[in-house]
């Protein structure tokens, strides 16, 4: 079985690498006359000279790094087309988005397409300007590089969760291998250091929505870290990642929630009417505040860390514009800063995971509690038993 596993890992591999090869030697000649063109067109001296009086421009490339795009950037001018879907009022449009050539290009379809700043616009055909009108009924539905990035987590939590299961079937009773060895843990975690102090004896059924939580961020925290593909996409630290993810443990506290809990959100027991006027708009804000804190915590920690890496990175290159000796100096500081942030990263990125999912363990352990009233009750009605 394990020699099936490691021709399957291998076999996963050339395919990657085939992929990666054909693509990128496919788009580099499409690069290369994009370039071309421009300069055809804007001259060769100008074009040139204003290149290199441009500089280096840190936040530019920063930006590019963490924000979504429609192809996947592996190197240089090398990148990884993607499917560029888009819904308008005349119909679909679907084309590589190597037709842009990185913005260079306009793309005809039903309209004409450019890409600015990482967003497609509609532009008029003669005047080559914006159509902002037009523009605002565009629903693009591509499959960007944070799309990927996640179908990508998603193959692989699949694969990892389907191995780990047919070994427990196979080892019943015998002490876990491999991969089994090292999730075990991770889930013992989850249950008995998260679900059951959160939640308390319903933790059970929150279980498979707070394992798929902590996974998913966590796969795809330590994908995040790794610079070469299929790694170094910002996915967690996407705002609309966060907010969905939070909007799930928003929603479950929703359905879960239970008459104790509604009530001492809208009518605080034991509190007076006057006091309850303010306090009772409070407690419905803190429903919402709550997954907005959890949504903005994932996404400012994930994404600070790319921002920080990537700033270190920026600095070689700065210096290394104002003298050369400057860029080398300075290069063995931003390494050894670097490496010091990324073991600082490898803690944060499992922390974020502990901690999205011990605050929705929390926020589910609310919802469903009985309040002390139903337990006092309870332990009454045990005394006066007993006492007969």
């Amino acid at each position: 079985m394990t020699n099936k596993i490691n021709i399957f890992k291998c076999f996963l591999t050339a395919i990657f690498a085939i992929f990666i090869i054909s693509t990128a030697t496919a788009y580099e000649p499409q690069e290369k006359e994009a370039t071309h063109n421009t300069v055809a067109a804007n001259g060769e001296e100008k074009h040139g000279k204003e290149h290199t009086e441009s500089g280096f421009d840190a936040g530019k490339m920063i930006l590019e790094h963490v924000a979504d795009s429609h192809d996947w950037h592996l190197w240089g001018h090398t990148s990884i087309p993607l499917p560029v879907i888009l819904k308008t009022d005349k119909g679909f449009d679907m084309f590589s988005s190597s037709k842009f050539e990185h913005g260079h290009a306009t793309v005809h379809g039903k309209y004409n397409y450019r890409l600015e700043e990482g967003s497609i616009v509609i532009v008029d055909e003669l005047t080559q300007t914006i159509d902002e009108e037009a523009t605002a009924k565009i629903t693009d539905l591509s499959i960007t590089k944070n799309v990927a990035a996640m179908l990508i987590s998603m193959i692989l939590m699949l694969w990892i969760f389907l191995s780990v299961a047919k070994a427990y079937k196979r080892n019943q009773g015998k002490a876990p291998k491999g991969l089994q060895s090292f999730i075990e843990p991770l889930i013992m975690f989850v249950r008995d250091d998260v679900a059951k102090p959160s939640i308390g004896k319903k933790y059970e059924r929150f279980m498979p929505f707070l394992l798929t939580v902590f996974f998913f961020i966590l796969i795809n925290n330590y994908m995040g870290l790794i610079p070469i593909f299929p790694g170094g996409v910002n996915l967690t630290g996407s705002i609309s990642i966060a907010m969905v993810l939070a909007g799930f443990t928003l929603l479950i506290t929703f359905i879960i929630a239970n008459k104790h809990y509604w009530h001492h959100v809208f009518a605080m027991p034991g509190v007076p009417i006057p006091v309850l006027i303010i306090l009772t708009p409070i407690e419905i804000l803190g429903l919402f505040l709550r997954p907005f804190v959890l949504m903005i915590r994932l996404f400012a920690n994930i994404t600070a860390g790319h921002i920080i890496a990537l700033a270190f990175f920026s600095l070689i290159f700065i210096f290394g514009e104002m003298n050369t000796g400057l860029g080398f100096g300075v290069s063995i500081f931003s390494l050894v800063f670097t490496v010091f942030m990324g073991a600082l990263e490898l803690l944060v990125a499992f922390l974020q995971a502990y901690v999205f999912t011990l605050l929705s363990a929390i926020y589910f352990g609310a919802a469903v509690d009985e309040g002390h009233d139903v337990h006092n009750h309870a332990d009454d009605h045990i005394e006066v038993k007993g006492a007969h």
